[in-house]
C-alpha cells in the first residue's frame, strides 16, 4: 500500500495516500452507501464473500446514473471507479489502507479530530495522517465492524471484543465506558506469521535454547514437557507460544482454547475453540474454564490455553496433573510473581498442583533510549518441587543485557532427568541428541528455511531419518 514514512519526528509520520472522489464521484459513493442493503441482498447477503458479484452490481449502477445524465463515459474510467468504490464501501473506509499492511501491527484509534496511531513493526509507534472529524463518522466504522463479525456494540454492551475475518484481533468501546468518545483497536497478525527460526533471527531465544525446547517439548515420546510463558502486555508471549509449538510431536492430539483466535498451529491433528460471550439475556455464555473441561472429553494430548487468567486455571493443571500436556501464557513480570498469580484469587491453583508445570518461560519488551524495542526471552526457570510450602524454581537459562545474549546457566534439569529415565538413555544421549539438533536449527538458519511449511517439513524430515538429515548437513559443511 502506498505510503511514506519519515521518522525525522519525535513520533515518526506514516502517511496514508487518501481515496480521492470528484465531487460528482462523492455523489455516487453517498447514493451507493445509503442503497447498500439492497445491494448486498441482491449479492446474496453477504458482501464480504460475494466481491465479484457486488462489483458487477455497482458498473450496473454506474452505467445506469450515467446513461441518465447523457454523459459519455468510457468503460474503462466505469471500471476503475467501480473498483474504488467497491473498495470503500466493503473495506474499513479511511482505515483501509492501514488494515492492508502487513508491517503493521497494531491501529489505533482514540477519538476524534485526534490523529489515528499505528504500531510499525521496523519504525515502533507512529502518527497518521488519518483524522476522524466526528463521532458518526467513527462510529459507523465500529458498527460495521460488528455487523460482519455478528457482535453488537450499543448503550446495553459498550464494549465490541472478536476478531475480523482475516483473524485480526479487534477492540471497540462507545461511552459511557470510553467518555471522550469512541475508540477502536485492531491488533493484526501477520499473514506469514513468525515462527521459532525468525525468533532465532531476531534474538528472542538462541540456538541452543530452542534446541532444547525441541527436546523436551516433543520428549522423546515418553514425557512432553509443559510451560507457561509470562511476560508483560506486548511482549510476544502469544508469538512465542505460536513459534514453539512447532516443536510439539506431530502425532500429538492438540486442542488449543482461547478468547479470539489467535494461534495458527502448524499441525494437522488441531482443534480450535473459541469463547463465546453472552447475548443481551446473558445466555449462552461459553467461558474458557467450559472450554477447558469439554476438552478434557475429547482425548487430548496436549492442551494449549491462549491466555490463563482464572477458574480455568485449576482446570488445566489438574488435567496436567492426571498426564495431559499443555502450554499457556500469562501477564506476569517475572517467575516468582507466576506462581504467586497461579495460587491466588482468581486463579487459586493449589500449590501441590504447580508442579505439574516444568518450566516458566518469561519474555521481556525491552526499550531503548530511541524508543525502539525487541523482544527477548530473559529466562527461563524449572518448576522443581516445594519445600516448606514454598514452589522452588531453577533458572537454567537467563537473557544477559551487557552481551545481548541467552546463556546457559543450568547446573541440572529435573525435565531431562526425567526424560532420561523414561526412555532408558543416559543424560549425555540426550546432550547429544539437544548438539544435533542444534546443528539442524542452524542448518536451516543459515539456508533461510522459516516459513510455517518450511519448518514443519524440516522436523518431521528429522523425526523420520535423524541421521539422514544430519550426515548431509554435516556433509554440506554449512551447519
Amino acid at each position: 500500500m502506498n505510503q511514506i514514512i519519515s521518522d525525522n519526528e519525535l513520533i515518526p509520520i506514516y502517511e496514508v495516500f487518501k481515496q480521492k472522489y470528484t465531487p460528482q464521484e462523492k455523489i455516487l459513493l453517498d447514493e451507493l452507501r445509503e442503497n447498500l442493503v439492497d445491494i448486498a441482498i441482491s449479492s446474496g447477503g453477504n458482501i464480504q464473500l460475494n466481491e465479484d458479484r457486488l462489483l458487477n452490481d455497482i458498473k450496473n449502477f454506474l452505467y445506469s446514473r450515467f446513461s441518465l445524465e447523457s454523459n459519455n463515459i468510457s468503460n474503462e474510467y466505469i471500471a476503475s471507479l467501480s473498483k474504488k468504490l467497491l473498495q470503500d464501501i466493503t473495506g474499513y473506509g479511511q482505515i483501509d489502507p492501514l488494515i492492508h499492511d502487513d508491517d503493521l501491527e497494531e491501529i489505533m484509534i482514540i477519538g476524534v479530530n485526534k490523529p489515528v496511531f499505528v504500531y510499525h513493526r521496523e519504525y515502533g509507534m507512529m502518527k497518521t495522517n488519518i483524522v476522524y472529524k466526528s463521532e458518526e463518522e467513527l462510529i459507523e466504522v465500529i458498527d460495521a465492524i460488528a455487523r460482519q463479525i455478528n457482535r453488537r456494540i450499543d448503550q446495553e454492551s459498550p464494549i465490541l471484543d472478536g476478531r475480523l475475518m482475516d483473524g485480526s484481533r479487534v477492540n471497540a468501546t462507545i461511552p459511557p465506558i470510553s467518555p471522550d468518545g469512541p475508540s477502536l483497536t485492531i491488533r493484526k497478525f501477520k499473514k506469514d506469521p513468525l515462527t521459532v527460526m525468525d525468533l532465532i533471527r531476531y534474538n528472542t531465544l538462541s540456538v541452543e535454547l530452542a534446541a532444547f525446547f525441541w527436546l523436551c517439548f516433543d520428549g522423546l515420546g515418553v514425557k512432553s514437557a509443559n510451560a507457561i510463558i509470562s511476560g508483560g502486555t506486548s511482549s510476544g508471549k502469544t508469538t512465542t507460544l505460536n513459534a514453539l509449538t512447532a516443536f510439539i510431536n506431530p502425532k500429538e492430539r492438540i486442542i488449543s482454547i482461547e478468547d479470539t483466535l489467535e494461534l495458527q498451529l502448524p499441525h494437522e491433528h488441531v482443534i480450535r475453540m473459541e469463547t463465546r460471550p453472552s447475548n443481551t439475556e446473558n445466555r449462552g455464555e461459553l467461558t474458557m474454564n467450559d472450554l477447558v473441561k469439554n476438552s478434557l472429553r475429547q482425548r487430548p494430548d496436549r492442551i494449549i490455553v491462549g491466555e490463563v487468567r482464572a477458574s480455568e486455571a485449576i482446570t488445566l493443571f489438574t488435567a496436567l496433573n492426571t498426564g495431559h500436556s499443555g502450554f499457556g501464557t500469562l501477564h506476569s513480570n517475572d517467575a516468582r510473581e507466576t506462581i504467586t498469580r497461579l495460587t491466588n484469587e482468581p486463579m487459586s491453583v493449589p500449590e501441590i498442583m504447580i508442579t505439574a508445570i516444568d518450566f516458566i518461560i518469561m519474555q521481556n519488551r525491552i526499550y531503548t533510549s530511541n524508543g525502539a524495542s525487541f523482544r527477548r526471552i530473559s529466562e527461563v526457570a524449572e518448576v522443581v518441587g516445594i519445600e516448606e510450602g514454598i514452589v522452588q524454581l531453577n533458572k537454567i537459562f537467563e537473557w544477559n543485557p551487557e552481551t545481548d545474549t541467552i546463556e546457559n546457566v543450568c547446573i541440572t534439569s529435573n525435565t531431562l532427568t526425567e526424560i532420561a529415565k523414561l526412555s532408558g538413555k543416559s543424560l549425555n544421549d540426550l546432550y547429544d541428541e539437544i548438539n544435533n539438533r542444534q546443528l539442524v536449527l542452524q542448518f536451516m538458519l543459515n539456508h533461510n528455511i522459516r516459513s510455517v511449511e518450511e519448518v514443519k517439513q524440516m522436523l518431521e524430515l528429522y523425526y523420520k531419518n535423524p541421521q539422514k538429515i544430519l550426515n548431509k548437513i554435516l556433509i554440506s559443511g554449512s551447519a
